[in-house]
């Protein structure tokens, strides 16, 4: 089943997208990667991905930016959206309290954590 599943990770630091991509590519998903949400945004026209993991603090585009504008241009199925950060403000939870389909991972990103919650996604337990 995960060989149709594609993903979308998108991350300014070459090294945390190179991980990722190994550990999901090793699991059979399809995967793409972008380092900004500009990037990203072509990305994810091209391939609508079933899935983005994408970091909050960007240059060019932060995460939260480009989560607006992907729900702002989706017309049929909402891809699951994990948001990697650091960060634990209230402003932050707030805004993406109002999008059922964004979680969090906390950073430093678990592979073991990321890859139940992809599970679960997968499951429709998320």
């Amino acid at each position: 089943m995960s060989q149709s599943i594609h993903i979308l990770i998108v991350d300014d630091e070459p090294h945390v997208l190179h991980v990722i991509k190994q550990f999901l590519q090793r699991k059979q998903f399809i995967v793409t990667t972008a380092q900004n949400g500009k990037k990203a945004l072509d990305a994810y026209e091209a391939a609508k991905p079933d899935i983005i993991i994408t970091d909050v603090q960007m240059p060019v585009m932060t995460g939260q930016d480009f989560c607006e504008e992907v729900l702002k241009r989706q017309t049929k199925k909402m891809p699951k959206i994990f948001m990697m950060t650091s960060r634990t403000d209230k402003q932050l939870r707030d805004w993406a309290g109002l999008f059922p389909v964004i979680e969090f991972l906390e950073k430093p990103l678990s592979l073991r954590r990321l890859s139940i919650q992809i599970d679960k996604v997968l499951s429709g337990e998320l």
